[in-house]
């Protein structure tokens, strides 16, 4: 399952039942658990560990070193879950020493054709990245996310999780949970209600179709209004109501 025209270097550690690709590389320092496929042309490098049953399409670079000019050479490191689909032509780097030299992706992921994930990004369980979607440095993905195609996402943004954003968005700040956010730049337009409604369920959309309306919509102090719901008996909502007091680059308003 291997192909002889594949370029394996000494010391790569290959679990079982992995297929390997005409043409592809795979770096001395590269883990490759179980069950993972790498298909033609793809390229492994650096210290990467991919987690089991992870397929790596056609021409993908994955654990290239990071495109940050204070890169000095120093040992990172790219860790990617399991069950995780990468498509054609992506592009993932590792970390870097300024933002502790990981980049993590979770589990069961869809990656689709030319995704850029930068240096020291984490992205959580679950998530779809559609066509293009480029995250820059430092950015971090919740479970569940779903970003449009050919969207870029600003460095250190944090999207919480269920949140969607449109496609030909361009995100510079913070994206609550559970929200739907559109445009450039992206502010928030409401719930993500497809989402939520087919993983959570009608009782807690009403929660927090109550929830954002006290916090974006009744005109009431922002941080004073999330403050209010860390008593809400519904996770969900202090989910919502804690990442709004604990945002870093603020939430973008319908309307601002």
């Amino acid at each position: 399952m291997i192909s002889p025209q594949a370029i394996i270097e000494e010391g790569a550690q290959i679990g079982k039942d992995v297929t390997i690709g005409p043409h592809a590389f795979i770096s001395k320092d590269a883990v490759i658990e179980d069950g993972c496929v790498i298909m033609q042309g793809a390229i492994i490098d650096g210290k990467t560990r991919i987690g089991a049953g992870t397929k790596v399409f056609y021409h993908a670079v994955v654990g290239s070193i990071p495109q940050d000019l204070k890169y000095k050479g120093e040992e990172v490191e790219l860790i990617i879950g399991k069950n995780n689909i990468i498509r054609e032509f992506c592009l993932i780097n590792p970390g870097t020493e300024g933002g502790g030299g990981k980049t993590v992706i979770g589990d069961n992921n869809l990656l689709m054709g030319y995704v850029h994930v930068a240096h020291d990004c984490k992205i959580g369980n679950g998530c779809i990245l559609a066509n293009a979607a480029t995250l820059a440095g430092h950015v971090e993905l919740g479970d569940n996310v779903v970003i449009g195609g050919m969207t870029p996402i600003h460095q250190f943004v944090h999207i919480g999780d269920y949140a969607m954003i449109a496609g030909a968005s361009a995100v510079s700040q913070d994206i609550p949970p559970y929200c739907l956010a559109e445009g450039n730049r992206a502010k928030l337009r409401g719930l993500n209600l497809t989402g939520i409604r087919r993983r959570l369920g009608s009782e807690v959309v009403n929660e927090l179709k109550a929830a954002y309306k006290e916090l974006f919509l009744s005109g009431k102090p922002l941080q004073e209004s999330a403050q209010a719901l860390l008593e809400s008996p519904s996770e969900h909502v202090r989910k919502l109501a804690k990442f709004v007091l604990e945002t870093k680059r603020g939430i973008p308003f319908r309307g601002e």
